[in-house]
């Protein structure tokens, strides 16, 4: 007649689980910590780039804005709906920052 686990296999199936939410725990902290960032620093083309996201904006779960650059363009872009927002000329062409 079978009596069950031992002692001390309950004990060592205890401490891997233990051990591997542990592991699990730690990940999530890592990745809330670094973020998709550190994907981009890893991967650092050479040479001058013409496209370049500026900044980004989370409106809601479906819809994000994102400020891109392309050339002197900077342009708006609504994502999730997919359609151009607005486009402004770049700040030099429009004199931001100069007196008045």
């Amino acid at each position: 007649m079978a009596r069950g686990m031992a002692p001390a296999d309950i004990a060592r199936a205890v401490f891997a689980l233990a051990i591997t939410l542990g592991l699990v725990g730690l990940a999530a902290v890592a990745a809330r910590r670094f973020g998709p960032e550190w994907m981009t620093r890893l991967h650092r083309p050479g040479g001058d780039r013409r496209l370049a996201i500026v900044e980004s904006l989370t409106l809601d779960p479906q819809r994000r804005l994102v400020l891109i650059r392309l050339d002197d363009c900077e342009r708006l872009l609504l994502l999730g709906e997919g359609r151009l927002v607005e486009e402004r000329p770049p700040a030099a062409a429009t004199g931001e920052g100069a007196p008045p």
